[in-house]
């Protein structure tokens, strides 16, 4: 009995390690791959040891918080996709809003994904106005594909309708204010979402 105890302690130790050098998150399929049996993942959840953040995502319970726990699952179980309009902003810290879902890009004509959780607000973008701007950022540990800032504001006058035009005017403004302001990046942008013509005026009206 003392053996087999010995042997499960072994192989939780084992699979801690290899946790650890993936930052404290695995999905089901790394953890397989990496020399974990599917057995001891889901022994090491009955005991404690790992918590499930997400179908087929579990992290180390005695790993650090989280410090962006929703952008790190959507990195993580959406591989293709990328944090945009005001979650973008919120990670920019240009709007005083605090979203409750996770605003997400996702290749137009791709598969809606589905997750339980964080809730998402998914929106297809295509071409240029999905592929341009992107930067990936390390997020504990998990890169994490985020629309750079001016690429972000040309989005969110695109979406204004949506969004409101009021949220995309705040965000200019605190653009102009707390940044050095580059025109030329900014208008390239909105030329890609085709909305240079009405972004420009509030532009110029405030530099």
């Amino acid at each position: 009995m003392k053996k087999n105890k010995k042997k499960t302690v072994d192989k939780f130790e084992q699979a801690k390690d290899i946790f650890r050098k993936h930052g404290g998150v695995l999905r089901t399929c790394e953890a397989i791959e990496s020399g974990i049996h599917p057995r001891t993942i889901y022994a090491m959840r009955d005991e404690g040891v790992i918590e499930q953040l997400n179908r087929g995502l579990f992290r180390l319970t005695d790993a650090p918080p989280l410090g962006n726990p929703d952008l790190v699952t959507i990195a993580l179980k959406i591989p293709n996709a990328v944090i945009c309009l005001v979650s973008a902003l919120a990670f920019h810290n240009m709007t005083a809003q605090v979203p409750h879902d996770v605003y997400i890009a996702i290749p137009k004509g791709s598969m809606e994904p589905r997750l339980q959780y964080p809730p998402m607000q998914i929106f297809e973008f295509g071409g240029e106005a999905f592929t341009s701007g992107i930067e990936t950022h390390e997020l504990d540990k998990v890169p994490v594909r985020i629309y750079c800032l001016e690429k972000t504001l040309a989005d969110c006058f695109k979406y204004r309708n949506k969004l409101g035009l009021d949220t995309a005017i705040e965000a200019l403004r605190l653009y102009v204010e707390r940044s050095e302001v580059n025109v030329d990046k900014l208008m390239r942008f909105a030329r890609i979402c085709r909305v240079a013509k009405i972004l420009r005026p509030y532009l110029e009206a405030m530099l």
